[in-house]
């Protein structure tokens, strides 16, 4: 794997690009603060912007390190930030991540988060050189597995009360993708 961090890509409506602190602002209001989009995640929604600031000054500095990889999901046509897409668990011992991702209640339904997700995907495969890449989401909100299987990723099953979320205990659908499979996959 090489730690080359979380830089700049784009695709045909979005720039995937590093927070900054100026972001604030856009991020708690076009998904942080909205208990729609975080009802299946595993953070609870900021009950103000000086928690999206805190969360901010938190990963701002991490972006030194090679092995982060956290996104801002930017709206090309406003140039604000609507969404998140970041490496959750990193498995170095076998090139290997787990991708999380939320966005804005306003953009749900437009294709947005597959095309970022396969960006992200494309970037970890052909520049950091992983090998195998994963997302899970709660059983009860199938929207994200769609998401996940326009990206490409197949279902590879269910853990049972696995995970814990906004909701509580709970099943968990877990999906991947392998270097090996895009060759199968548009």
């Amino acid at each position: 794997m090489k730690k080359l961090g979380t830089r700049t890509l784009e695709t045909s409506r979005l720039i995937l690009r590093r927070f900054r602190i100026e972001d604030a602002e856009d991020m708690y209001r076009n998904w942080a603060s909205d208990p729609e989009v975080t009802k299946y995640l595993t953070w609870p929604t900021h009950m103000s912007v000086d928690v999206t600031r805190m969360v901010l000054n938190d990963w701002i500095p991490r972006y030194e390190d090679g092995a982060y990889f956290n996104w801002a999901i930017e709206w090309q046509e406003t140039g604000r930030p609507i969404g998140n897409i970041a490496v959750v668990h990193l498995t170095e011992e076998i090139d290997a991540a787990e991708i999380g991702y939320c966005l804005g209640r306003a953009y749900w339904g437009c294709g947005i988060m597959p095309e970022a997700l396969t960006a992200v995907e494309n970037y970890l495969f052909d520049e950091a050189g992983l090998n195998r890449i994963t997302a899970r989401h709660d059983v009860n909100n199938p929207k994200s597995g769609r998401v996940m299987e326009k990206a490409g990723m197949q279902r590879e099953g269910i853990l049972r009360q696995s995970g814990k979320n906004n909701q509580g205990i709970v099943d968990i659908a877990v999906y991947a993708i392998l270097r090996s499979d895009r060759h199968n996959h548009p």
